[in-house]
């Protein structure tokens, strides 16, 4: 989804979900490590227990660097398979 680019919003936040985290973490790593200057906060999410650990995932990113760059990381993402990437914009 690339967002309006008229007005710079105050947060760029970036949702992540990954539905086979074992399968799909070693491909999405990557692209958090070569935008990792432009990830301010990084907080992930994952339904745990004693005898269970979920699959599935979500990752919050609050980026710096404006709308650019978090389209671009978006981009690279969805292109992934089980891996959905949306843009929140706070303004």
């Amino acid at each position: 989804m690339n967002i309006s680019h008229d007005a710079t919003p105050k947060m760029n936040i970036v949702a992540i979900k990954i539905a086979n985290r074992s399968a799909s973490a070693t491909k999405v790593q990557p692209l958090l490590t070569q935008y990792g200057c432009y990830i301010k906060t990084r907080i992930g999410f994952h339904h745990t227990a004693e005898d269970h650990c979920a699959e599935d995932g979500l990752i919050i990113l609050q980026m710096v660097g404006g709308c650019e760059v978090a389209d671009e990381l978006i981009a690279k993402l969805n292109v992934l398979e089980q891996v959905q990437a949306k843009y929140v914009a706070f303004p």
